[in-house]
């Protein structure tokens, strides 16, 4: 099992890997959740995979186990921001809830979003928690080597079972809510206190 950080900038490094982490999304959210999401060539994406983002892959080669976004909260592409601060201003149709957190969304340097973070369904259940425990370690390592003190994401309600035996410190930001498939909520990530 092999991780890697992918960026604009060395995606010529790593052959197919970074086609095929949008090729895992399709299968992830388009085709195993039935998410109404952009597609083309076989892969699924939206307006923020801009070369503001990071893209952490965990892989047997060219084959992607498990994926996740990284965006700073700063980041700015024509009228989007980040998809958690974008659908509480309102700009995603409300296909994610304006309330989505307690507070006013972030935008600092340091506080960087993770999000589109899957496992794909193929993966056996016996490698799930290595698969899970090795892109937890590789997404937390690149965002803290991006400078990164905090991460925020939307994730399963169910953070508490797989987020919280990881040791991190991870808070809730919002109410639990109902999205498409399933329930949800956004945590914030503390990385500073890891940083040593």
């Amino acid at each position: 099992m092999q991780t890697t950080t992918l960026s604009y900038s060395n995606l010529h490094n790593h052959g197919e890997l970074f086609a095929n982490v949008f090729r895992a999304r399709k299968q992830s959210f388009i085709i195993q959740k039935n998410w109404d999401l952009p597609q083309t060539d076989d892969m699924e994406f939206d307006q923020y995979d801009t070369p503001f983002s990071r893209w952490v892959a965990i892989h047997d080669f060219d084959r992607v186990l498990a994926g996740v976004r990284l965006t700073p909260s700063t980041a700015r592409c024509g009228m989007y921001s980040y998809m958690i601060r974008d659908a509480q201003l309102g700009l995603l149709g409300g296909s994610i809830p304006k309330d989505l957190l307690d507070d006013v969304a972030p935008v600092e340097p340091g506080t960087w979003e993770a999000s589109r973070l899957f496992v794909d369904h193929s993966t056996p259940q016996a490698q799930r928690r290595s698969v899970h425990k090795h892109l937890l370690q590789e997404m937390t390592g690149s965002a803290r080597a991006l400078g990164a003190v905090k991460l925020v994401a939307l994730v399963a309600a169910t953070w508490p079972r797989w987020l919280l035996p990881t040791g991190l410190d991870v808070q809730p930001l919002g109410r639990v809510m109902w999205i498409d498939d399933g329930y949800f909520q956004c945590v914030s990530i503390n990385l500073a206190a890891k940083m040593h």
